[in-house]
């Protein structure tokens, strides 16, 4: 079988298509390298509520420009705590909130992590664990990639002996084909469309939240909602 792996920035508790793609690969490059953007999923996601969905944002500080992710710290050393709290007031009635209360409660509360990327990296290897997902994760300044955003692909590639580069679909605009082509590397791209609705507390239904929803919502079968456990 060809070897398969995803490159991505990471994100704060992210949806349940990132850990799609992560199940979906053999290796998962967290490329935290990349210039920190404002009112993206770096730093923030969407909890669906009674109300409708709600933004819950870590707050973090800019210090220079072009600041990458990995260089981003908090601006509160108190944002785990509020976090858990709003968490709590959320999902606190869902039906498997209390089989998952201790594991997130330790995660949150105990997270003294100031650099963003490392908080990311600590909840997405602990959601990895929670949903079977044994894809190993590695950070790109292992690598020491060069070259612009296709050429570090690319040199990723070639580097991991990976066969096959799965990218999701906004990667379109500025992937070159070509030189994937030249290189015998192939390209796969991710569907989000077409997930099967889950329990959610209230309607409407909304795809485009945490994974948390879904793992407090359907416990340990959470991962038949993903696709690439089909």
């Amino acid at each position: 079988m060809k070897k398969k792996i995803a490159i991505s920035q990471s994100n704060y508790i992210p949806w349940k298509g990132y850990f799609d793609m992560i199940n979906s690969v053999d290796v998962f490059v967290i490329y935290d390298e990349v210039q920190y953007t404002k009112n993206d999923w770096r730093n923030r996601n969407l909890l669906k509520t009674k109300q409708g969905i709600e933004w819950i944002t870590i707050p973090v500080r800019q210090e220079k420009l072009g600041q990458t992710i990995d260089q981003t710290k908090v601006s509160k050393s108190n944002w785990n705590i509020k976090h858990w709290k709003t968490i709590q007031a959320v999902y606190g009635k869902a039906p498997f909130f209390k089989m998952y209360k201790d594991k997130f409660e330790e995660l949150y509360l105990t997270c003294d992590d100031v650099f963003l990327s490392a908080i990311n990296k600590r909840f997405i290897l602990a959601i990895n664990k929670i949903l079977n997902i044994e894809t190993s994760i590695i950070d790109s300044r292992e690598l020491n990639l060069k070259g612009d955003a296709t050429e570090r692909l690319i040199e990723a590639c070639k580097k991991l002996e990976a066969a096959v580069y799965v990218s999701g679909p906004a990667a379109k605009a500025y992937i070159r084909n070509e030189l994937f082509c030249n290189n015998n590397i192939e390209i796969e791209w991710m569907d989000y469309s077409g997930y099967p609705e889950y329990y959610q507390m209230s309607k409407p239904f909304e795809h485009g939240v945490s994974i948390l929803d879904l793992i407090f919502n359907e416990g340990d079968l959470a991962n038949t909602f993903l696709k690439s456990f089909k």
